[in-house]
């Protein structure tokens, strides 16, 4: 399963009439709200101009006080880079976190080599075969033996290859999730989002396989963990607290003993719990001390097991996840990278099941890089929420409603919420029968 040959990134797209949104990528940044600072430039809310109390279609952020409505009226806005001047510090309130620069240049994320319809078959072997090497590893350490760490940097190759042709399919697979087999398919899917974030911020290759092997090992010393705490479905108590949190101590000596594993992937597992302020586990280490691997892993970590099912919770939506994970930015998490991740993801990432502003309710397909807020999408229950004929429907069209409105996405929803069945529907080949009928 190794890689073939090294894939070289080809140049810029450019922006076709069609295209709705009038920034390229590295201008316009999407912002959640407790990021904003004065000095920076907002181009774009995430509701109408009409219903926020801003006269301005466009302005420069000037003092605390359009900050705090900005805050009542949103939850995230887009900036322009190119239009902010030198931006002055600004005063926290108690409870606010630090606030970090999130005006770090990492530049445009490389093209798709692929497009989602040609690689989703062969991202759906990679990803079986890889998910059942996860489990089989977890199986091992269980039982006393160490990591193949030749098979696994075999296998984030793979992950890697298909990300870079199309990262959308990945993401797609990931909301397959099964709260019963909750500690694998999270191995699996903290290494895809961690190869996801990385290529948006240009990881080079190696890199991206390392990041990837980060992911994919963080977790490892869990199966060292008593199982009846492990799957315990109720709140801890503080001893069995003690236990679970020793996981990181536990996977940094399992990995350190494997033959041939990357130090930055044992660093990873050790400090993953680790946050910037130096209030996490199980060293207590600061922003100073954290490598740019482990704030990626820390990141993916995270969000997977905010939006997972799991024996003592449901899953939260992608917004509900990005939120929390914004209001951590600056003491758990780095602001940079939260920023990049939510920008990485999209608005309405791959996989997630949203209600239109016809009263419908869809499911994204793939994003559309220059114009992120209008994805690729298939519409699954209409206005009466009956099923429908599979058919993908590409948003950046702007295509019309039966009313002769533009169609648009009115937010993400939680699948269970309409009976919506996510893997299910892709065992019955949802995807394949609604690129079909849209070449008819």
């Amino acid at each position: 399963m190794l890689l073939k040959k090294l894939w070289s990134f080809g140049k810029k797209k450019t922006k076709r009439a069609s295209d709705v949104v009038e920034y390229s990528v590295p201008e316009r940044v999407y912002t959640p709200v407790n990021l904003l600072a004065i000095g920076m430039y907002v181009i774009e809310l995430d509701r109408p101009w009409l219903d926020s109390p801003f006269l301005f279609q466009g302005f420069e952020i000037k003092n605390e006080n359009e900050i705090r409505q900005l805050k009542d009226c949103c939850d995230y806005v887009y900036i322009d880079t190119t239009r902010d001047r030198k931006r002055q510090p600004r005063k926290s309130d108690n409870n606010d976190p630090p606030v970090i620069d999130t005006n770090i240049d990492f530049g445009a994320p490389p093209p798709k080599l692929s497009r989602f319809d040609k690689e989703i078959d062969r991202a759906e072997v990679v990803h079986k075969q890889v998910g059942e090497l996860v489990s089989d590893f977890m199986e091992r350490i269980a039982k006393g033996e160490g990591v193949d760490t030749k098979a696994a940097k075999a296998a984030v190759a793979e992950c890697v290859n298909s990300i870079l042709h199309s990262p959308d399919a990945f993401l797609w697979l990931n909301q397959l999730k099964n709260k019963d087999e909750y500690t694998a398919q999270h191995s699996l899917n903290v290494c895809v989002l961690s190869i996801v974030l990385g290529r948006h911020i240009n990881f080079s290759m190696a890199n991206l396989n390392n990041v990837g092997l980060c992911g994919m090992m963080h977790d490892m010393g869990k199966m060292l963990v008593p199982l009846h705490i492990l799957n315990k479905p109720g709140r801890l108590e503080p001893d069995e607290m003690e236990i679970m949190r020793s996981h990181a101590s536990l996977g940094y000596e399992l990995l350190k003993s494997s033959q041939d594993m990357y130090s930055g992937a044992i660093d990873s597992a050790h400090s993953h719990h680790e946050t910037l302020d130096g209030k996490g586990y199980p060293n207590k280490l600061n922003h100073k001390q954290l490598s740019l691997f482990t704030r990626v892993v820390t990141i993916a970590d995270m969000y997977d097991a905010i939006t997972s099912d799991r024996v003592y919770q449901k899953g939260r939506t992608h917004l509900e996840a990005t939120s929390i994970m914004s209001d951590l930015s600056g003491t758990h998490l780095d602001g940079n990278l939260v920023v990049k991740f939510i920008e990485a993801l999209g608005v309405y990432p791959p996989g997630c099941v949203v209600t239109m502003t016809n009263g419908s309710i869809a499911i994204v397909v793939e994003i559309n890089e220059f114009a992120r807020l209008r994805p690729k999408i298939i519409i699954l229950l209409d206005q009466a929420q009956q099923p429908v004929a599979e058919k993908i429907i590409n948003l950046a069209d702007m295509e019309l409603d039966e009313q002769g409105n533009l169609l648009t996405i009115k937010g993400i929803v939680k699948a269970q919420d309409y009976g919506i069945d996510i893997a299910k529907y892709y065992q019955q080949g949802i995807l394949q029968k609604g690129f079909a009928q849209s070449k008819t």
